[in-house]
This record gives structure tokens, sequence and C-alpha cells, in this order.
């Protein structure tokens, strides 16, 4: 906690004297910062190897999984896998352009060790920073959902559409989908909310400071992600009861059924993944705005 003149912070300035004042800064994005940021003696868990490392091996993953799904996609000929193995590039495309530039950005700092302050003084390094964080963060979740959107229509009302998904169709599905994720991101910018540096300032993010704004902007962000994990949840329960239940009839359609569950099996792993990199942050967000009152702008 911080205490400035009779009133007590739960976030504190970047900028505070021993004399009790504040250094006037030009952006807004430092203002305020993680409490964790102003204690001292602590040792970060984030240095330039571990940022480094965890970066390179994303990315090697993703172009790895990109080259098989490509090469998958011109054996296969069903519209329906070839559907899914559009989304699922459009879901590995997202997270290798997220390592590479939010990785390029905080790599650099751990390298350089740049004020803030000086490097950025209109914060539109750390806004872009902040922006990509939660634009890269919501697509894997909103196409998550799409995807076990598609595979429920898929497998449990085959005949209820006209065609499958095509292929330009599956296509303009992930445009929009980051469209959607863009405009997200976008909210701070356009003044619901704010991005600020955050410990060990490295990287810049969504701000819990409780004014309206960004309690708006944190619920937004919070219960989007968490309300795409949910559908995604009760979608692919109920695709793999339906695939369970029908897996054993008619040996004539077997091998369209085995494409069916390999798909499945894909996005419960995806679906998996996604929750337990996205959803305690998400919900610990949703808390922290919800349980406590709103500040005074």
């Amino acid at each position: 906690m911080c205490f400035l003149n009779g009133r007590e912070f739960d976030q504190c300035p970047t900028e505070y004297t021993q004399e009790h004042s504040f250094t006037p800064v030009k952006g807004t994005c430092f203002r305020y910062i993680n409490i964790s940021a102003v204690m001292e003696g602590k040792k970060p868990i984030t240095s330039l190897w571990f940022s480094t490392i965890f970066s390179l091996i994303g990315l090697c993953s993703n172009l790895f999984a990109l080259c098989v799904l490509v090469s998958a996609s011109r054996k296969t000929h069903s519209r329906s896998r070839s559907s899914f193995l559009i989304f699922l590039c459009g879901l590995v495309v997202t997270d290798f352009m997220g390592l590479l530039v939010t990785g390029i950005i905080v790599v650099s700092y751990h390298i350089t060790q740049f004020d803030w302050q000086v490097f950025d003084q209109n914060c539109h390094l750390c806004n872009f920073l902040g922006m990509s964080m939660v634009f890269y963060g919501q697509c894997p979740l909103i196409l998550g959902a799409t995807m076990a959107g598609e595979r429920f229509f898929g497998i449990n009302r085959p005949f209820s559409r006209s065609a499958s998904v095509s292929k330009k169709r599956a296509c303009g599905i992930v445009v929009m989908v980051w469209c959607f994720a863009f405009f997200l991101g976008m909210l701070p910018i356009i003044g619901i909310g704010k991005y600020t540096l955050q410990y060990p300032k490295s990287w810049c993010f969504l701000t819990l400071l409780q004014d309206s704004n960004n309690k708006a902007f944190g619920l937004i962000f919070s219960l989007t992600g968490i309300f795409s994990v949910s559908l995604s949840f009760i979608l692919n329960t109920i695709s793999v009861v339906t695939l369970c239940k029908v897996y054993h009839d008619r040996e004539s359609v077997q091998r369209r059924r085995d494409s069916e569950v390999e798909m499945m099996v894909q996005l419960v792993g995806i679906m998996i993944i996604a929750s337990l990199c996205w959803l305690p942050l998400l919900i610990f967000i949703a808390q922290t705005v919800l349980q406590q009152p709103s500040a005074l702008n």
C-alpha cells in the first residue's frame, strides 16, 4: 500500500521520492505501476535468458506446427477437415505473431534496460504492447470457441447447414475474429481504460486501478475470455458425448468418424492449454475488479 496526504492507494506511482512528492511524468502509462515494482531486495523471476528461451521455444514450435498444418491441408479432400485446418492455421499464425511482437519488445528491454519514461514519453510503445497483449491473448480463446461451434454443428447438426464451411468462409471467420480482438485491444486507446507499465517494467497491460473506465475494460476483457472458454467447454463436451454414442455404428462411415475424433482430440487439447494459460488470470482480473469499490476519477 502507498499513503499520500492521508490517503491510501492500492498501487504506487512509478516516481515516488523520499520527500513524499511525485515526479511529474508526461505519459499516463507511467503514473501507476503494480505494487511489486517498488519492492526492493527481491529478484524478479523474469530475465533476459528466460524471456529469450521462452520466446524461441514458442516460435519454433509454432513454425513446426504451421508446416505440418500446411502439408496436411494439401493432402486432405474433406471440406470439414479443410476448414478446421484453416482455423488451426489461423490460431498458430496468431500465436506465432504474438510471441514475435511481444518477445521483441520484452527481450529488447532486458538487453538494453532502457528507461521507458525517456524512450517512450508519449506511451506509444507501451500502448502498442498492451494492445498486443490483449489482441494476441483474446484471439486464441475466441478462435477456440469458434472452432468448437463449427465442430458442434458439424457433428450434432450435420444437415442443418446447406453446406459445410468452405475454405473462403473459414478464412472470413478468422479475419472477423481478428477484427473483434483488435477492437477490444483498441478500447483503452479510445478512452475506455488505459494501459500502464507493469512489474518488472518490461511489459504493459491493462490497469486494475479502480476508476470506472479501467473497471469497465477489465470486466470486458476478463468476461469475454471467460465466456469463450466456457462456450468451448460446453460445445466440446456435447460433441465428444455425441461421438462416443455413434462411434461404433455403421462401419461404412468409420473412416469419417475417425477423422471427426482426431479433430475433436486436437480441439480439446487446444481448449485445455488455453484454459490453463489464461483462465486463472481472467478470473483474477474479474475478482479484483468486482470485489474492490470504484475510486473517484
